[in-house]
């Protein structure tokens, strides 16, 4: 299976917080899954922490590293992504959300996340 991390999503598996399921972290932690992070989200992250609403349990520099030793892979955002943003239905505002939800369309990937926003899209 190949999974695209929304952000909250991510932060939870690499802080070891009980808000994720044992269903969503035991998808996570399978080593035959593939599991991608959206630069949107290192994005969102960092205007988070630089606006003084998200603390981290680590320096900001820390994430790519905690990226690569759980075995995730960014994937960066291209014009096709934009592309198929140009059409999302509108039902989600949150401009981060909406390219993640757009990716996991244009590259096949399960979006694992708590935002009941994102099943009501329809590939």
């Amino acid at each position: 299976m190949e999974y695209l991390l929304d952000t909250h999503t991510f932060l939870w598996f690499i802080n070891g917080d009980k808000e994720l399921s044992k269903k969503a972290k035991n998808s996570i932690a399978d080593p035959d899954a593939s599991k991608f992070i959206s630069i949107a989200s290192t994005w969102e992250i960092a205007i988070k922490v630089n606006l003084g609403k998200l603390k981290l349990d680590m320096p900001f520099e820390e994430l790519k590293q905690q990226i690569i030793l759980n075995g995730f892979e960014i994937l960066p955002i291209t014009f096709e992504h934009t592309l198929k943003l140009c059409s999302l239905e509108h039902i989600h505002s949150d401009p981060f959300d909406r390219i993640i939800i757009t990716q996991a369309y244009a590259e096949n990937l399960t979006v694992i996340s708590k935002d009941g926003n994102f099943s009501k899209y329809k590939n």
